[in-house]
Protein backbone atom coordinates (compact mmCIF):
# COMPACT_ATOMS: atom_id res chain seq x y z
CA UNK A 1 0.00 0.00 0.00
CA UNK A 2 1.80 4.14 -1.09
CA UNK A 3 1.80 6.72 1.00
CA UNK A 4 -0.66 9.25 0.42
CA UNK A 5 0.27 12.95 0.39
CA UNK A 6 -2.75 14.11 2.17
CA UNK A 7 -2.09 16.29 5.11
CA UNK A 8 -3.53 16.36 8.32
CA UNK A 9 -1.26 18.96 10.11
CA UNK A 10 -1.94 20.11 13.90
CA UNK A 11 -3.40 23.65 12.72
CA UNK A 12 -6.62 21.13 11.98
CA UNK A 13 -6.43 22.18 8.37
CA UNK A 14 -7.45 18.51 6.69
CA UNK A 15 -6.93 17.60 3.05
CA UNK A 16 -9.54 14.67 2.32
CA UNK A 17 -7.89 13.12 -0.65
CA UNK A 18 -7.54 9.25 0.08
CA UNK A 19 -6.37 6.00 -1.67
CA UNK A 20 -8.61 2.94 -1.35
CA UNK A 21 -6.83 0.61 1.19
CA UNK A 22 -8.95 -1.99 -0.14
CA UNK A 23 -8.66 -4.33 3.30
CA UNK A 24 -12.26 -5.18 4.36
CA UNK A 25 -11.54 -5.98 7.98
CA UNK A 26 -9.33 -4.09 11.19
CA UNK A 27 -7.17 -7.45 11.08
CA UNK A 28 -6.69 -6.86 7.40
CA UNK A 29 -5.48 -3.34 8.22
CA UNK A 30 -3.18 -4.35 11.03
CA UNK A 31 -1.86 -6.99 8.51
CA UNK A 32 -1.57 -5.60 4.98
CA UNK A 33 -1.59 -1.64 5.68
CA UNK A 34 1.48 -0.31 5.09
CA UNK A 35 0.34 3.06 4.96
CA UNK A 36 2.93 5.98 6.67
CA UNK A 37 0.10 8.01 8.44
CA UNK A 38 2.28 10.06 10.20
CA UNK A 39 3.18 13.94 8.91
CA UNK A 40 7.10 14.17 10.59
CA UNK A 41 6.70 17.54 9.33
CA UNK A 42 3.63 18.60 10.71
CA UNK A 43 4.48 17.00 14.11
CA UNK A 44 7.90 18.83 14.29
CA UNK A 45 6.07 22.22 13.21
CA UNK A 46 3.47 21.77 15.72
CA UNK A 47 5.65 20.77 18.43
CA UNK A 48 8.62 23.25 17.87
CA UNK A 49 6.00 26.49 17.70
CA UNK A 50 4.23 25.33 21.19
CA UNK A 51 7.29 24.83 22.61
CA UNK A 52 8.66 27.57 21.74
CA UNK A 53 11.79 26.14 20.44
CA UNK A 54 13.04 25.52 17.04
CA UNK A 55 15.49 23.53 18.53
CA UNK A 56 12.72 21.31 20.27
CA UNK A 57 12.20 18.43 17.90
CA UNK A 58 15.80 17.98 16.92
CA UNK A 59 16.86 17.89 20.14
CA UNK A 60 14.28 16.23 22.19
CA UNK A 61 12.27 13.73 19.29
CA UNK A 62 14.82 13.02 16.70
CA UNK A 63 17.38 12.06 19.84
CA UNK A 64 14.55 9.22 20.57
CA UNK A 65 14.30 7.22 17.40
CA UNK A 66 11.68 4.60 18.61
CA UNK A 67 9.51 7.12 20.42
CA UNK A 68 6.81 7.30 17.72
CA UNK A 69 6.02 5.01 15.29
CA UNK A 70 5.13 5.62 11.63
CA UNK A 71 2.06 3.36 11.35
CA UNK A 72 -1.66 3.35 13.57
CA UNK A 73 -3.05 0.89 14.90
CA UNK A 74 -6.51 0.00 13.96
CA UNK A 75 -9.47 -1.56 16.13
CA UNK A 76 -12.55 -2.35 15.85
CA UNK A 77 -15.37 0.06 17.32
CA UNK A 78 -16.90 -3.20 19.70
CA UNK A 79 -13.41 -3.57 21.52
CA UNK A 80 -13.47 0.36 21.92
CA UNK A 81 -16.52 0.13 23.75
CA UNK A 82 -15.65 -2.53 25.67
CA UNK A 83 -12.32 -1.01 27.05
CA UNK A 84 -14.87 1.74 27.84
CA UNK A 85 -17.11 -0.84 29.74
CA UNK A 86 -13.75 -2.20 31.63
CA UNK A 87 -12.47 1.31 33.24
CA UNK A 88 -16.20 2.34 34.02
CA UNK A 89 -16.69 -1.10 35.92
CA UNK A 90 -13.20 -1.06 37.20
CA UNK A 91 -13.56 2.30 38.95
CA UNK A 92 -17.08 1.25 39.88
CA UNK A 93 -16.08 -0.71 42.44
CA UNK A 94 -13.55 1.32 43.76
CA UNK A 95 -16.08 3.21 45.16
CA UNK A 96 -17.46 -0.27 46.93
CA UNK A 97 -16.87 -0.33 50.77
CA UNK A 98 -15.60 -3.49 50.45
CA UNK A 99 -13.56 -3.33 47.91
CA UNK A 100 -11.80 -0.33 49.97
CA UNK A 101 -11.85 -2.63 53.46
CA UNK A 102 -9.69 -5.51 51.58
CA UNK A 103 -7.62 -2.63 49.80
CA UNK A 104 -7.10 -1.51 53.28
CA UNK A 105 -4.53 -4.91 54.13
CA UNK A 106 -1.75 -3.33 52.10
CA UNK A 107 -2.52 0.59 51.77
CA UNK A 108 -0.08 2.47 53.78
CA UNK A 109 -0.16 4.98 55.85
CA UNK A 110 0.40 8.10 53.77
CA UNK A 111 -2.14 6.65 50.93
CA UNK A 112 -5.18 6.69 53.34
CA UNK A 113 -5.30 9.99 52.86
CA UNK A 114 -8.03 11.37 50.47
CA UNK A 115 -8.21 14.80 49.65
CA UNK A 116 -10.48 14.49 47.04
CA UNK A 117 -9.19 14.71 43.57
CA UNK A 118 -9.45 12.11 41.01
CA UNK A 119 -6.18 11.40 39.74
CA UNK A 120 -5.16 12.75 36.39
CA UNK A 121 -3.93 10.91 33.69
CA UNK A 122 -4.93 7.56 34.47
CA UNK A 123 -3.21 4.53 32.42
CA UNK A 124 -5.47 1.42 31.63
CA UNK A 125 -3.27 -0.82 29.68
CA UNK A 126 -4.86 -3.47 27.75
CA UNK A 127 -3.95 -6.67 25.45
CA UNK A 128 -6.33 -7.07 22.40
CA UNK A 129 -7.23 -10.96 21.79
CA UNK A 130 -9.99 -12.53 19.68
CA UNK A 131 -12.39 -12.53 22.79
CA UNK A 132 -11.82 -8.64 23.19
CA UNK A 133 -9.87 -6.64 25.56
CA UNK A 134 -8.12 -8.06 28.42
CA UNK A 135 -7.29 -5.11 31.38
CA UNK A 136 -3.18 -6.13 32.16
CA UNK A 137 -2.49 -3.20 34.32
CA UNK A 138 -3.44 0.01 35.48
CA UNK A 139 -1.34 3.50 36.00
CA UNK A 140 -1.49 6.36 37.70
CA UNK A 141 1.47 7.97 36.19
CA UNK A 142 1.18 7.07 33.19
CA UNK A 143 3.26 9.18 30.73
CA UNK A 144 2.93 9.87 26.91
CA UNK A 145 -0.90 11.66 26.75
CA UNK A 146 0.80 15.06 26.08
CA UNK A 147 2.95 13.20 23.19
CA UNK A 148 0.21 11.44 21.41
CA UNK A 149 -1.98 14.23 21.28
CA UNK A 150 0.53 15.63 19.32
CA UNK A 151 0.95 12.37 17.33
CA UNK A 152 -3.02 12.43 16.60
CA UNK A 153 -2.99 15.70 15.28
CA UNK A 154 -0.09 14.81 12.45
CA UNK A 155 -1.75 12.43 10.91
CA UNK A 156 -2.09 11.08 7.13
CA UNK A 157 -5.99 10.06 6.32
CA UNK A 158 -4.37 7.84 3.39
CA UNK A 159 -7.65 5.64 3.24
CA UNK A 160 -11.55 6.07 3.60
CA UNK A 161 -11.26 4.28 6.67
CA UNK A 162 -8.46 5.94 8.21
CA UNK A 163 -10.06 9.43 7.65
CA UNK A 164 -13.18 8.03 8.74
CA UNK A 165 -11.38 6.95 12.07
CA UNK A 166 -9.24 9.95 12.81
CA UNK A 167 -10.31 11.18 16.24
CA UNK A 168 -10.97 14.66 15.29
CA UNK A 169 -13.40 15.96 18.17
CA UNK A 170 -11.31 13.89 21.21
CA UNK A 171 -8.00 15.65 19.75
CA UNK A 172 -9.85 19.26 18.93
CA UNK A 173 -10.89 19.20 22.60
CA UNK A 174 -7.56 17.46 24.18
CA UNK A 175 -6.17 20.76 25.03
CA UNK A 176 -9.16 22.25 26.59
CA UNK A 177 -9.77 18.80 28.40
CA UNK A 178 -6.72 18.95 30.33
CA UNK A 179 -7.01 22.01 31.60
CA UNK A 180 -10.82 21.59 32.85
CA UNK A 181 -8.85 18.44 34.39
CA UNK A 182 -6.15 19.84 36.68
CA UNK A 183 -8.96 22.94 37.59
CA UNK A 184 -11.45 20.39 38.55
CA UNK A 185 -8.63 18.39 40.74
CA UNK A 186 -8.01 22.04 42.30
CA UNK A 187 -11.83 22.56 43.70
CA UNK A 188 -11.91 18.55 44.33
CA UNK A 189 -9.49 19.41 47.24
CA UNK A 190 -11.45 22.71 48.20
CA UNK A 191 -9.69 24.84 47.02
CA UNK A 192 -11.49 28.91 45.73
CA UNK A 193 -9.60 30.93 43.08
CA UNK A 194 -7.51 30.54 40.19
CA UNK A 195 -5.30 27.82 40.34
CA UNK A 196 -1.73 29.89 39.71
CA UNK A 197 1.34 27.53 39.55
CA UNK A 198 1.76 23.88 38.76
CA UNK A 199 5.23 22.09 39.33
CA UNK A 200 5.70 19.02 37.30
CA UNK A 201 7.54 17.00 39.33
CA UNK A 202 9.92 13.67 38.55
CA UNK A 203 13.33 12.77 39.92
CA UNK A 204 16.31 14.31 37.91
CA UNK A 205 13.64 15.53 34.76
CA UNK A 206 15.52 16.02 32.35
CA UNK A 207 17.25 12.67 32.26
CA UNK A 208 13.96 11.41 32.06
CA UNK A 209 12.97 9.69 28.15
CA UNK A 210 9.88 11.51 28.45
CA UNK A 211 11.33 14.71 29.07
CA UNK A 212 10.11 16.06 26.24
CA UNK A 213 6.14 15.97 26.95
CA UNK A 214 6.83 17.39 30.30
CA UNK A 215 8.38 21.04 28.76
CA UNK A 216 4.77 20.32 26.08
CA UNK A 217 3.18 20.27 29.12
CA UNK A 218 4.25 23.28 31.20
CA UNK A 219 3.72 24.93 27.40
CA UNK A 220 0.54 24.25 27.59
CA UNK A 221 -0.15 25.34 31.36
CA UNK A 222 1.32 28.28 30.94
CA UNK A 223 -0.46 29.31 27.61
CA UNK A 224 -4.07 29.06 29.57
CA UNK A 225 -2.60 31.60 31.99
CA UNK A 226 -1.42 28.94 34.36
CA UNK A 227 2.42 29.31 35.53
CA UNK A 228 4.32 26.20 35.42
CA UNK A 229 7.93 24.80 36.28
CA UNK A 230 9.62 21.55 35.36
CA UNK A 231 11.18 20.71 39.10
CA UNK A 232 12.93 17.61 40.92
CA UNK A 233 11.60 17.42 43.91
CA UNK A 234 14.95 17.94 45.97
CA UNK A 235 14.46 21.60 44.88
CA UNK A 236 10.93 21.64 46.53
CA UNK A 237 10.91 23.08 50.38
CA UNK A 238 8.31 22.91 52.54
CA UNK A 239 8.27 25.48 54.87
CA UNK A 240 5.01 28.16 56.79
CA UNK A 241 2.65 25.79 55.30
CA UNK A 242 4.01 26.20 51.98
CA UNK A 243 5.24 24.27 49.35
CA UNK A 244 8.23 26.45 47.66
CA UNK A 245 10.12 26.25 44.59
CA UNK A 246 12.23 28.70 43.99
CA UNK A 247 10.95 30.63 46.66
CA UNK A 248 7.69 30.67 44.90
CA UNK A 249 4.62 28.07 46.29
CA UNK A 250 3.04 25.44 44.32
CA UNK A 251 -0.28 25.14 44.16
CA UNK A 252 -0.56 21.84 42.75
CA UNK A 253 2.17 18.76 42.00
CA UNK A 254 1.60 17.09 38.61
CA UNK A 255 3.59 14.14 39.94
CA UNK A 256 5.32 11.49 37.70
CA UNK A 257 7.23 9.97 40.50
CA UNK A 258 7.43 6.30 40.81
CA UNK A 259 7.70 6.36 44.52
CA UNK A 260 4.23 5.88 44.73
CA UNK A 261 3.94 6.60 48.33
CA UNK A 262 6.50 9.14 48.56
CA UNK A 263 9.18 6.94 51.04
CA UNK A 264 12.53 8.13 49.57
CA UNK A 265 14.04 10.93 51.84
CA UNK A 266 14.52 12.88 49.30
CA UNK A 267 10.48 13.16 48.58
CA UNK A 268 9.76 14.07 52.13
CA UNK A 269 8.92 17.59 51.94
CA UNK A 270 6.22 16.75 49.52
CA UNK A 271 5.27 14.37 51.28
CA UNK A 272 4.70 15.98 54.39
CA UNK A 273 2.74 19.03 52.25
CA UNK A 274 0.58 16.29 50.82
CA UNK A 275 -0.09 15.29 54.39
CA UNK A 276 -1.24 18.44 55.36
CA UNK A 277 -2.83 19.42 52.47
CA UNK A 278 -0.83 21.99 51.66
CA UNK A 279 -0.49 21.48 48.21
CA UNK A 280 -2.72 19.42 45.13
CA UNK A 281 -0.80 16.14 44.57
CA UNK A 282 -2.30 14.80 41.37
CA UNK A 283 -1.99 11.70 40.70
CA UNK A 284 -0.87 10.93 44.39
CA UNK A 285 -0.30 8.32 47.06
CA UNK A 286 -4.43 7.35 47.59
CA UNK A 287 -4.47 7.04 43.51
CA UNK A 288 -1.81 4.71 43.23
CA UNK A 289 -3.40 2.37 46.43
CA UNK A 290 -6.96 2.03 45.45
CA UNK A 291 -6.65 1.85 41.48
CA UNK A 292 -2.48 1.34 40.45
CA UNK A 293 -1.24 -1.39 43.13
CA UNK A 294 -1.12 -4.75 41.65
CA UNK A 295 -2.54 -6.55 44.13
CA UNK A 296 -5.81 -4.97 43.30
CA UNK A 297 -6.17 -6.57 40.12
CA UNK A 298 -6.34 -10.01 42.77
CA UNK A 299 -10.33 -8.47 43.66
CA UNK A 300 -10.85 -7.07 40.16
CA UNK A 301 -10.19 -10.39 38.83
CA UNK A 302 -12.03 -12.36 41.35
CA UNK A 303 -16.14 -12.78 40.09
CA UNK A 304 -17.28 -14.35 42.75
CA UNK A 305 -15.49 -11.94 45.39
CA UNK A 306 -17.06 -8.78 43.12
CA UNK A 307 -20.60 -10.70 43.13
CA UNK A 308 -20.65 -11.03 46.95
CA UNK A 309 -19.91 -7.28 46.75
CA UNK A 310 -23.32 -6.78 44.65
CA UNK A 311 -21.50 -5.23 41.58
CA UNK A 312 -24.38 -5.07 38.96
CA UNK A 313 -24.16 -7.56 36.68
CA UNK A 314 -22.79 -5.14 33.25
CA UNK A 315 -20.13 -4.37 35.19
CA UNK A 316 -19.49 -8.19 36.10
CA UNK A 317 -19.56 -8.88 32.65
CA UNK A 318 -17.43 -6.40 31.80
CA UNK A 319 -14.94 -7.50 34.98
CA UNK A 320 -15.43 -10.95 33.08
CA UNK A 321 -12.30 -10.99 30.99
CA UNK A 322 -9.99 -9.39 32.85
CA UNK A 323 -7.17 -12.23 33.39
CA UNK A 324 -6.83 -14.11 36.96
CA UNK A 325 -4.66 -12.39 39.29
CA UNK A 326 -2.72 -14.45 42.44
CA UNK A 327 -0.68 -12.83 45.07
CA UNK A 328 2.10 -15.13 44.59
CA UNK A 329 2.74 -17.08 48.06
CA UNK A 330 4.56 -19.90 49.62
CA UNK A 331 1.07 -21.97 49.89
CA UNK A 332 0.46 -21.61 46.27
CA UNK A 333 4.17 -21.54 44.85
CA UNK A 334 4.16 -25.18 43.81
CA UNK A 335 1.20 -25.15 42.09
CA UNK A 336 2.05 -21.61 39.82
CA UNK A 337 5.72 -23.14 39.36
CA UNK A 338 3.87 -26.24 37.20
CA UNK A 339 1.34 -23.73 36.09
CA UNK A 340 4.16 -20.94 34.73
CA UNK A 341 3.95 -21.28 30.50
CA UNK A 342 0.39 -19.98 31.14
CA UNK A 343 0.94 -17.21 33.76
CA UNK A 344 3.28 -13.73 33.80
CA UNK A 345 4.48 -12.37 36.83
CA UNK A 346 4.84 -9.25 38.02
CA UNK A 347 6.52 -7.41 41.28
CA UNK A 348 3.81 -5.50 43.46
CA UNK A 349 6.05 -2.13 43.30
CA UNK A 350 7.21 -2.59 40.05
CA UNK A 351 6.88 0.30 37.17
CA UNK A 352 7.59 0.37 33.33
CA UNK A 353 7.64 -3.52 32.90
CA UNK A 354 10.74 -3.59 35.31
CA UNK A 355 11.33 -6.95 36.55
CA UNK A 356 8.53 -8.87 35.21
CA UNK A 357 8.99 -12.66 33.71
CA UNK A 358 7.23 -14.38 31.66
CA UNK A 359 6.42 -17.81 33.39
CA UNK A 360 7.88 -20.02 30.31
CA UNK A 361 10.58 -18.06 30.51
CA UNK A 362 11.36 -18.19 34.30
CA UNK A 363 14.59 -20.29 35.40
CA UNK A 364 15.19 -21.67 39.09
CA UNK A 365 17.28 -18.30 40.22
CA UNK A 366 14.84 -16.10 38.90
CA UNK A 367 11.97 -18.03 40.63
CA UNK A 368 13.72 -17.96 43.83
CA UNK A 369 14.00 -14.57 43.55
CA UNK A 370 10.12 -14.16 42.70
CA UNK A 371 9.56 -16.07 46.12
CA UNK A 372 11.93 -14.35 48.05
CA UNK A 373 10.04 -10.84 46.44
CA UNK A 374 6.56 -9.74 46.28
CA UNK A 375 4.52 -10.54 43.28
CA UNK A 376 1.43 -11.18 41.83
CA UNK A 377 0.79 -14.25 39.08
CA UNK A 378 -1.23 -12.98 36.44
CA UNK A 379 -2.86 -15.70 33.12
CA UNK A 380 -1.12 -14.93 30.24
CA UNK A 381 -3.11 -12.75 27.95
CA UNK A 382 -0.91 -13.05 24.72
CA UNK A 383 -0.92 -8.84 22.66
CA UNK A 384 -1.71 -8.83 19.57
CA UNK A 385 0.19 -7.27 16.48
CA UNK A 386 0.75 -5.06 14.09
CA UNK A 387 2.95 -5.84 10.85
CA UNK A 388 4.84 -2.86 9.65
CA UNK A 389 7.42 -2.17 7.05
CA UNK A 390 11.03 -2.03 8.12
CA UNK A 391 13.86 -1.92 5.70
CA UNK A 392 11.34 -3.06 2.51
CA UNK A 393 10.07 -6.04 4.21
CA UNK A 394 7.39 -6.60 6.64
CA UNK A 395 7.99 -7.64 10.18
CA UNK A 396 5.66 -8.00 13.35
CA UNK A 397 5.64 -5.98 16.02
CA UNK A 398 3.83 -6.29 19.43
CA UNK A 399 1.16 -3.93 20.39
CA UNK A 400 -0.76 -3.10 23.53
CA UNK A 401 -3.28 -0.07 23.85
CA UNK A 402 -3.03 2.79 26.88
CA UNK A 403 -6.39 4.63 27.75
CA UNK A 404 -5.47 7.73 29.18
CA UNK A 405 -9.15 8.64 31.48
CA UNK A 406 -9.93 10.92 34.18
CA UNK A 407 -12.63 10.58 36.53
CA UNK A 408 -13.59 7.00 34.34
CA UNK A 409 -13.57 9.37 30.94
CA UNK A 410 -11.14 8.80 28.33
CA UNK A 411 -9.32 11.54 27.12
CA UNK A 412 -6.98 9.68 24.62
CA UNK A 413 -6.36 6.62 23.69
CA UNK A 414 -3.06 5.23 22.10
CA UNK A 415 -1.06 2.28 21.26
CA UNK A 416 2.96 0.98 21.87
CA UNK A 417 4.40 -1.26 19.01
CA UNK A 418 7.19 -2.90 20.63
CA UNK A 419 9.47 -6.18 20.34
CA UNK A 420 10.54 -8.43 23.48
CA UNK A 421 8.64 -9.14 26.80
CA UNK A 422 7.69 -5.51 27.58
CA UNK A 423 7.15 -2.19 26.03
CA UNK A 424 10.61 -0.42 25.76
CA UNK A 425 10.64 1.92 22.92
CA UNK A 426 13.83 0.75 21.73
CA UNK A 427 12.30 -1.49 19.04
CA UNK A 428 12.96 0.14 15.77
CA UNK A 429 9.57 0.75 14.01
CA UNK A 430 8.13 1.17 17.34
CA UNK A 431 6.99 3.67 19.77
CA UNK A 432 3.57 4.94 20.56
CA UNK A 433 1.17 4.86 17.82
CA UNK A 434 -2.27 6.43 17.22
CA UNK A 435 -5.36 4.02 17.48
CA UNK A 436 -8.10 4.47 14.84
CA UNK A 437 -11.34 2.72 15.71
CA UNK A 438 -12.88 1.80 12.86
Amino acid sequence: MAQSGDNFGSSGNRDERRTDCGCASTADLNRDCFCITLDRTALSAAMQRDAGDAEFFAEQIETRPHLFSNAPVFLPKRDEAAMHAIVTAAEAVTALEGYRSAAAAWTSQVARHDFGPRGVFMGYDFHLGDDGPKLIEINTNAGGAFLNAYLARSQIACCEAVGDALPRSQIDTFDDAVIAMFEAEWRLQGRTGRLKRIAVVDSAPQEQYLFPEFVLAQRLFTRHGIDAVIADPKSLIYEGGRLLHGGAPIDLVYNRLVDFALEEPVHAGLRAAYEDGAVVVTPNPHHHALLADKRNLIMLSDQNLLRAWGIPETHLQALAGLPHTVRVTGENAPSLWQARKQLFFKPVSGHGGKAVYRGDKLTKAVWAAILAADYVAQDFAPPSERTIMLDAAPIQRKLDVRLYTYAGDVLLAAARLYQGQTTNFRTPGGGFAPVFFV
